[in-house]
């Protein structure tokens, strides 16, 4: 986990109350809350929910105000929590993807994030049924025309600064700017606009993990009450709103939300995540027009001078008829240039191995070469929503990891280019819960289970 995100904030003495003390409600008293805010939302028509960081707490990501948050540790005085994971690589959790679920099911209308990791993007809420609040590590945006882009790796600056790259909308070509705010930055009316309105017309507000201290975002889940909408509050700590609450749960956040979705009889999505990286391949004819200059990049497709955080190197090898020998690219960029008679045809054989956090291992790939003299730009037209679609399938059916196809190609004649964009499945998540069966605190037991590292390229599920 990347803790970048507090340490590029500008310096600011009074940050609320730290180090709150937890509570959690006796099992049985526990267990009365969960079936009436089921029943309350069974009963919703207009279903928001507010999330803090203490939905985010189970992947990875430490909280800021709890007994070892960030901003609590700080104040101590003591050494900020160690990375498990890094911060792109983090995934939903199961409150993340019941929320999908409910959305999905139209049941839950809008979610209002205070949370900068993006989880909720990733987990599957459509953009325009989610305001997030304080921004989006992981997004930059056009100032001009007003284009989204959603990225693999996170976004270097916060304030709303610009960043290296450009608006890729050919009219357009403005410098894009990061999305996550500093203290002094106000709210963004595209963010807040939509959330207050939703606020306004909510019969029911949940909120999630959420301490409900940083204004004016904390206000938002008041608006309800002028036209009778009610206000649940589940949080380890006390919240200065719980007054203004019908119901105040105390306990984990994903514990409650999965015995709300057993109380309502409903599945919790699994979380397949897909990541994209492409190979290009350039050709050119040397001076003499004997032989052909090529070069061969595996790089992200956010751009050939990003990064691509999940992968740690690429093997390169070539069919037998052929004298080159093999290679390791281990540092980024990850390019090789090599040159070859014009008459040459051979295959290229590439393994991408991924980094941790990943659950698969690594993609086999092969590319054919041979020159071709072409005057037109082409390329193959591929259904991508599609494609992503049956990895998804595949995953799930198998439990496992690796699967992998292509979603883009595109040929370009001057030079000769050929760009192909693949996607992987490269982690995986199913969700399963008990409510019948409570422990100490009244915490709900439910497991995890996720893919296993193994060495054949694929990920098996745990038992």
């Amino acid at each position: 986990m990347s803790l970048g995100y507090a340490e590029k904030l500008s310096f600011i003495e009074d940050v609320g109350q730290v180090g709150m003390a937890e509570f959690f409600d006796p099992s049985n008293v526990l267990q009365c809350k969960i079936n009436e805010l089921a029943e309350m939302i069974q009963k919703s028509k207009h279903l928001v929910v507010f999330t803090g960081a203490g939905i985010s707490t189970s992947c990875g990501i430490p909280d800021f105000r709890g007994p070892k948050g960030i901003w609590t540790l700080q104040r101590e005085g003591k050494d900020l929590p160690k990375a498990s994971l890094e911060f792109h690589r983090a995934m939903p959790s199961m409150t993340h993807m019941a929320l999908v679920e409910l959305e999905r099911a139209g049941i839950l209308k809008f979610v209002i994030s205070q949370n900068v990791d993006g989880l909720h993007l990733r987990s599957g809420i459509p953009r325009e049924k989610l305001s997030e609040l304080h921004g989006d590590s992981f997004m930059e945006m056009c100032p001009s025309c007003g284009a989204e882009y959603l990225r693999d790796f996170e976004v270097e600056t916060i304030g709303l600064k610009e960043t290296s790259r450009k608006c890729s909308n050919e009219e357009c070509g403005a410098k894009l700017k990061d999305t996550v705010l500093d203290w002094e930055d106000a709210l963004p009316p595209k963010e807040i606009d939509p959330a207050e309105k939703h606020c306004k017309m909510a019969d029911l507000v949940l909120c999630l993990g959420t301490s409900l201290q940083i204004t004016p975002a904390c206000n938002l889940p008041l608006k309800c009450l002028k036209g009778g909408g009610k206000i649940v509050i589940v949080n380890l700590q006390k919240t200065p709103k719980d007054k203004k609450a019908n119901v105040v749960i105390h306990g984990l956040v994903d514990k409650v939300v999965a015995g709300v979705m057993e109380s309502l009889n409903m599945k919790i999505p699994p979380y397949v995540r897909t990541d994209f990286f492409q190979t290009i391949l350039t050709k050119s004819l040397s001076g003499d027009q004997k032989y052909v200059n090529w070069t061969l990049r595996v790089a992200s497709v956010h751009g050939l001078t990003s990064q691509l955080p999940f992968v740690e190197s690429v093997e390169i090898s070539f069919s037998d008829n052929h004298k080159f020998k093999d290679a390791v690219l281990d540092k980024q960029p990850f390019v090789m240039k090599r040159r070859t008679s014009r008459s040459e045809t051979f295959d290229i054989f590439l393994t991408v191995n991924y980094s941790e956090g990943c659950d698969c291992v690594s993609t086999k790939l092969s590319i054919p070469f041979e020159f071709k003299v072409s005057t037109e730009e082409d390329g193959e037209s591929i259904d991508k929503e599609a494609v992503l679609e049956s990895l998804r399938e595949k995953a799930i059916e198998e439990s496992s990891c690796g699967q992998s196809d292509v979603v883009e190609r595109r040929v370009v004649s001057e030079p000769r280019s050929e760009a192909v964009v693949y996607a992987t499945v490269t982690n995986l998540r199913t969700f399963s819960c008990q409510q019948s069966v409570l422990a100490n605190n009244g915490d709900l037991k439910w497991k995890l289970e996720g893919c296993k590292r193994s060495r054949t390229g694929k990920r098996k599920s745990r038992a």
